[in-house]
């Protein structure tokens, strides 16, 4: 029943979406105010974003160095800034780059702002809390956009994930990943333990669409 729900979703909701997400939009967030272009994914319609959100939001910000990795809009990275965290917010994306600066002075706040292919441009530090909205659909990325769908044919994003995040954690540093049941979490669970690395479930979550997880991203003993 849920799929043909899906199915009857996709073929009414998703062309008005689309059609919707084609200019520049504004989006309010409790006190956040963002201005969300096309090529840049939108946190208020797809819920993996506010799950996450909502899940940080529960862990003490104040003093604590946050990385959005993967920030798109920056949601979390400004509601992160507002509670007092010390943040740094990358994309691959130019144009979410270039909305994130506009979008930081528009909320009062100065996150560290840097475009990069996951760590690739930051230096060498450890983060208390990291939290990753990534991209998992197995298809190749084309065009910057697609680096916020699709994470290529053999998870390739999650390979280069697994494989440079010892380099940026502490002993008590707090990974936060949200999935969903429309990806392959068994593929993803496999590239972490190549890694050293294993995923907690922290919270499920489910929506009218999909299922929705928060996974803890822990370092191997």
């Amino acid at each position: 029943m849920r799929t043909v729900f899906k199915n009857i979703v996709s073929k009414t909701y998703k062309p008005l979406l689309v059609k919707y997400l084609s200019k520049t939009r504004t989006y309010r967030y409790g006190d956040i105010r963002l201005e969300i272009p096309p090529q840049v994914f939108h946190p208020g319609f797809f819920f993996s974003t506010q799950l996450l959100l909502q899940y940080i939001n529960r862990l003490p910000l104040d003093g604590k160095s946050l990385l959005e990795l993967g920030a798109g809009s920056g949601l979390i990275a400004i509601q992160a800034a507002k509670k007092g965290a010390f943040v740094t917010a990358t994309d691959i994306n130019p144009v979410a780059i270039q909305y994130l600066h506009i979008n930081s002075v528009q909320n009062n706040v100065n996150p560290e702002i840097t475009r990069s292919d996951l760590f690739a441009a930051l230096s060498k530090r450890s983060f208390d809390i990291i939290a990753i909205n990534p991209p998992y659909y197995k298809k190749q990325p084309v065009t910057f956009q697609d680096f916020a769908w699709y994470c290529g044919e053999n998870g390739e994003y999650f390979s280069g994930l697994f494989g440079q995040l010892a380099g940026y954690i502490h002993k008590d540093s707090e990974v936060l990943m949200v999935l969903c049941d429309g990806c392959d979490i068994k593929m993803i669970e496999s590239l972490a333990a190549g890694n050293g690395f294993s995923l907690k479930l922290m919270l499920t979550k489910q929506n009218m669409l999909e299922k929705n997880f928060i996974y803890k991203i822990e370092k191997k003993a």
